[in-house]
């Protein structure tokens, strides 16, 4: 997309990415840039506004991110958060201290004047603070809007050059009117039109992927069934009709009757070229041995590989493999634009091997779950596909925990079957954003018809959440746990105890590997 109404700078925060989903929200679209992008790539671009993102950094480390000052001189309203804020007011005269007692969670900031930023916004307001450094003293032309204990400057403005500062993070769901003050500034300051939707995304993605991907060229799918991988399917086949190639994998790592549920699916598709391949056995016999979930993932990603090679020798004219990629993948997997840290990686992020001489094709890289699933609903595929909870691409290898085999593949399948179905029977699937069960590498002892049994244990775990990159434990009725336990136990030979996993993300990720 050549236009750019928001750039966002990104100096690397963990939830850089829900300033965009913000944005999208209000309807306007954005991009999230490299932090020294320069000034005049911006102006060239039409930018109309400027966000400047949080960071793990202080603005006193050696090698803290910084942008180009002449962003500064772009005449363009300016929004400052968190590190953001901190970082134009070193480079704008003001005064940081640095490294002061950190302030994490929870605030209130109060109110000193009245501003278009704060309409609608009451005093005090519930924010999310997450910072070290603070700012003393604002710069020339800036007077401060608010306060906070651990802030003597939360919000700060020069209101002449449009230029705004907050010290707390609005992006995220627990600054109570966070979205209301990005929507004053985007609407009210900057005065950018909210034309921005999923009907214009799909128009943007068919022409970017048209661009990408030269006439006489061919691309190959990589299918699994689920919600993004089928969404790709469907917008690559708005955008290259007869030139795309759908490749479904059976890896021997999905849940139980996953294989034939999909091939029924997509191989009754007029517009979608469908193939599946049976590799079960190639993929089961290279993870003999393995424990360690990076290196199951490593494997897989290879083996897959291995799989597309061999589809490619019937293929001269593919010379693309699309992923169907999201933003929680890669932002856990690697640092995008700014230092993010890296909290596990993905078999299908990060580039393709060079022997494989296939160009990567993630149109959906920068979208989140619920907004793929708007997607997946202007293109038209099955409701049901829609709303099929998340599954990894390494399967259930990264639900077995340590070695992965057949035998143990096959317990965690049923017991996972058990817990989707009456999910299913209850009404909660929909309630939940992802379920799962996990196969723990310890046995336990137990008691069944009199006898003594030394079984595996299962955790079953249920999260809600809005965008993946946070979530809660879902609150399950406790005899909806209770039936699931029941039958799992009483079904499923060789699984003797389950539980049932509390824990948040963060400090936990949703799966368990």
């Amino acid at each position: 997309m050549n236009r750019l109404p928001i750039a966002i700078l990104d100096f690397g925060s963990q939830v850089t990415q829900l300033i965009a989903r913000r944005t999208r929200e209000i309807g306007i679209y954005s991009e999230i840039v490299a932090p020294d992008i320069r000034a005049d790539e911006l102006k060239s671009r039409g930018v109309q506004a400027l966000i400047l993102s949080g960071s793990p950094y202080s603005v006193y480390d050696r090698d803290a991110p910084m942008p180009d000052g002449g962003i500064l001189n772009l005449g363009v309203p300016v929004l400052g958060i968190c590190y953001g804020q901190q970082a134009m007011a070193l480079l704008l005269g003001g005064k940081v201290e640095g490294r002061h007692k950190a302030e994490y969670g929870p605030a209130s900031v109060v109110f000193c004047d009245e501003s278009p930023l704060l309409e609608d916004l009451i005093s005090p307001m519930s924010v999310w603070m997450s910072h070290g450094d603070r700012i003393t003293e604002v710069p020339p032309g800036f007077r401060v809007l608010g306060t906070s204990a651990g802030a003597p400057v939360a919000i700060m403005a020069d209101e002449e050059r449009l230029f705004y500062g907050v010290q707390f993070h609005p992006e995220v769901i627990h600054t109570e009117g966070g979205t209301i003050l990005l929507a004053n500034f985007f609407l009210n300051i900057a005065g950018i039109k909210p034309d921005w939707n999923m009907h214009n995304f799909i128009q943007d993605a068919v022409t970017q992927v048209q661009s990408q991907v030269p006439d006489g060229e061919e691309v190959m799918c990589a299918l699994s069934g689920g919600v993004d991988s089928s969404v790709l399917a469907y917008l690559l086949a708005r955008a290259l009709p007869g030139r795309v190639r759908c490749v479904f994998v059976d890896n021997g790592l999905l849940r139980k009757n996953e294989a034939q549920e999909v091939c029924a699916t997509f191989a009754a598709h007029e517009g979608i070229e469908f193939h599946c391949v049976d590799a079960s056995q190639m993929f089961i016999h290279n993870l003999i041995g393995t424990i360690d979930p990076e290196e199951k993932r490593r494997i897989i990603g290879h083996t897959f590989i291995r799989v597309f090679e061999e589809q490619l020798k019937q293929w001269e004219k593919v010379k693309w493999l699309a992923q169907g990629t999201l933003y929680p993948d890669v932002i856990e997997s690697q640092s995008v634009k700014g230092p993010s840290a890296t909290i596990k990686t993905h078999h299908n992020v990060g580039g393709l091997p060079a022997e494989m001489k296939l160009k990567l094709l993630e149109p959906l890289r920068g979208l989140f779950k619920d907004e793929v699933r708007q997607l997946g609903r202007e293109l038209g595929l099955p409701e049901k596909t829609i709303k099929r909870h998340p599954f990894p691409g390494p399967g259930l290898a990264v639900r077995c925990l340590g070695e992965v085999n057949a035998d143990k593949l096959a317990l965690l399948r049923e017991a996972d079957s058990i817990a989707i179905e009456e999910l299913y029977r209850s009404g909660y699937y929909d309630a939940v954003a992802q379920a799962l069960v996990v196969l723990l590498p310890v046995r336990s002892v137990g008691v069944m018809g009199d006898g003594r049994t030394y079984a595996f244990s299962v955790v079953f775990r249920a999260v809600t959440t809005e965008d993946f990159m946070t979530a809660n434990c879902a609150r399950l009725p406790y005899e909806l746990l209770e039936r699931i336990t029941s039958r799992i136990v009483g079904e499923v030979k060789g699984i003797n105890r389950v539980l049932y996993d509390l824990t948040t993300k963060p400090p936990a990720t949703i799966e368990w590997e």
